[in-house]
């Protein structure tokens, strides 16, 4: 890449473990600067006790994930400059996709986003926050199974493993993360001599059955 991009990855209690992790790893084997943001409700802006504030933020950024293993986020998505970051990504797990879809300042981030056409990226159940936030109307998705419902409405749904619309990237679950963040890797890429290169050294690396190559 020409330059290292930033990837936003979000998180909330009830993501699961190990998109959560596998996504940031990957990523960062890739050489992309990733920031782990946790959707906290708090808005930590607002406390006028710096002390009490940064206190209440490190506490807020332990994250207790779908299958019980907590983690611990950079920081909270409250407060934060979204404005420099190249791509958003978010997990899966009922919970913290149910925060996403929730979520005011998720839903601005996604569309900011979507306006300027920067990456967006969601697998397993948290497509869903794209419904909410009501961006990417008409693109193919594709989900955790059982969540066709809340897509097909507005959305060309697929059940391949990784879907890959334009500056849209979604993917079914767990068991295609890895699948899921290659393509990640592969749209941020600048070319294809560069996306062949970076996707089969970090595929390899990993020693994935295959590293599939994917195209803008």
């Amino acid at each position: 890449m020409s330059q290292t991009k930033n990837v936003l990855v979000l998180c909330a209690d009830g993501s699961e473990e190990m998109e959560t992790v596998i996504i940031v790893d990957v990523l960062r084997r890739a050489q992309l600067h990733v920031t782990l943001a946790k959707v906290a409700p708090t808005p930590f802006e607002k406390i006028s006790d710096s002390n009490f504030t940064n206190a209440l933020i490190e506490n807020a950024k332990v994250v207790k994930c779908s299958r019980g293993v907590q983690i611990v986020a950079d920081t909270v998505l409250a407060g934060l400059d979204t404005s420099i970051f190249d791509a958003i990504v978010l997990p899966g797990g009922l919970g913290g996709a149910t925060v996403f879809a929730a979520s005011t300042q998720v839903h601005t981030v996604l569309r900011d986003f979507a306006a300027a056409n920067k990456l967006v990226a969601a697998i397993c159940a948290a497509p869903i926050a794209l419904a909410s936030a009501e961006v990417f109307h008409g693109r193919r998705v594709t989900s955790y199974p059982g969540f066709e419902e809340k897509l097909g409405a507005h959305y060309k749904y697929s059940e391949d493993r990784v879907v890959v619309d334009g500056n849209l990237v979604t993917s079914r679950g767990p068991g295609s993360c890895f699948e899921f963040a290659l393509a990640i890797i592969a749209v941020l890429c600048d070319d294809d001599n560069e996306r062949r290169r970076i996707v089969g050294s970090v595929g390899d690396a990993l020693i994935l059955p295959s590293a599939v190559s994917y195209s803008k």
